[in-house]
């Protein structure tokens, strides 16, 4: 059986990287990796961590990118890449624009596709964009649906997709935090909590942001940086925040023109994966856009809120550790002063629960694969 895997961001390779490593360990399969770098700098770090040797690099990444440009860009980087190689699947994970792309490829080279982390769904074709309606496109074509949970396999059902095609698997993030909790953490993030009075002083506490989705350009990343400097400023003998900067400059310029001078905030460059998940691990609270830091911190028990109105992760809402904020500065400010103030209010949210699957998802998927390969 001939897999080739297509990925081309941060996220991805995070979670395909213990699918990758199944893979590879299977004799009876020969796997091919083809990255896009549809993110450069970010992805090379997890193929490092995680020592994965892509077969075929695209280098697709520009500076300022448009998504025409990109979804351009894809289409005629990968189909000659599909047709050469002829696979059997195409194995994809989640929700890129790398993911649309190499789904409607497939589709057209009548190659079978595995999509990992099927059925994520917020209905709203605008929240996140552009991914809602790029998973929708690879759901629409997929052989085989690989759900993380029963709800994303009743989403998939709702859409007539066939029973029998799904298969609930839970979501390799949690294989790849299992592998990489393990790890010793880097010495860059204990120097950082050290100078920053967070460990082992505990002098501080330490909030972790991220924020970078395209549907908060603008105005709406203007106002969770203004919340963020009202926070600081607020709890300024107390709070440290550390925001790892997205690369992309529609999040760059506003961040630094806004949040470079504060003293309790710092602002670093984009974290390798292993380092993100250490400093995690000591944050008091997590404010995020990111999907997969959603399910990372759900699985860590760290109390989170999500700069959005609609989440696809609905399970780290019901387990009550992720809280929807939007992007009202006010908002922000004061779902964080809660949490902050009212110990009963951060208890009942700092409960690890696991809705994402036992970290054998991987094993899973490529059992699935086998099994529908020996019975056509």
């Amino acid at each position: 059986m001939k897999v080739l895997v297509i990925f081309g961001t941060r996220p991805e390779g995070v979670k395909l990287a213990p699918v990758i490593k199944k893979l590879q360990s299977d004799p009876t399969i020969e796997t091919h990796i083809c990255i896009t770098a549809q993110h450069r700098q970010m992805l090379d770090q997890v193929l490092d961590v995680f020592q994965i040797q892509p077969d075929l690099d695209l280098n697709l990444m520009q500076h300022d990118q448009s998504l025409t440009d990109l979804t351009v860009n894809l289409f005629k980087g990968l189909s000659p890449v599909v047709k050469d190689l002829s696979p059997d699947w195409i194995l994809v994970q989640g929700d890129t624009t790398t993911v649309m792309v190499a789904s409607l490829l497939a589709y057209y080279h009548r190659v079978k596709i595995g999509h990992v982390e099927a059925g994520l769904r917020t209905w709203d074709k605008w929240q996140p964009f552009p991914e809602e309606v790029n998973r929708q496109i690879a759901g629409a074509v997929a052989d085989l649906h690989f759900a993380p949970t029963e709800k994303s396999q009743q989403n998939l059902l709702k859409e007539n997709v066939s029973e029998d095609k799904i298969i609930v698997t839970g979501n390799p993030v949690i294989d790849a935090l299992n592998a990489i909790s393990k790890l010793e953490t880097p010495a860059e993030i204990t120097n950082l909590l050290k100078q920053l009075k967070v460990y082992p002083q505990k002098e501080k506490q330490l909030i972790l942001v991220t924020a970078h989705r395209r549907e908060n350009f603008g105005q709406p990343i203007e106002n969770i940086c203004r919340a963020l400097r009202r926070i600081a400023e607020a709890y300024a003998n107390r709070l440290e925040l550390v925001y790892p900067v997205h690369l992309n400059p529609n999040i760059q310029q506003p961040v630094k023109r806004l949040l470079g001078e504060i003293n309790n905030i710092t602002l670093l460059e984009p974290l390798d994966y292993l380092p993100m998940i250490s400093l995690m691990k000591h944050a008091r609270i997590v404010l995020t856009d990111s999907g997969g830091i959603q399910e990372e911190a759900t699985a860590l028990g760290i109390p989170t809120l999500v700069f959005r109105e609609v989440t696809e992760r609905p399970e780290g809402v019901e387990a009550g550790v992720l809280k929807l904020v939007g992007t009202d500065q006010d908002r922000i400010f004061k779902e964080t002063s809660e949490l902050l103030e009212d110990k009963e209010a951060y208890q009942r949210m700092a409960v690890a629960k696991n809705p994402f699957g036992d970290g054998h998802t991987a094993e899973k998927i490529v059992n699935a694969l086998l099994a529908y390969t020996q019975n056509q």
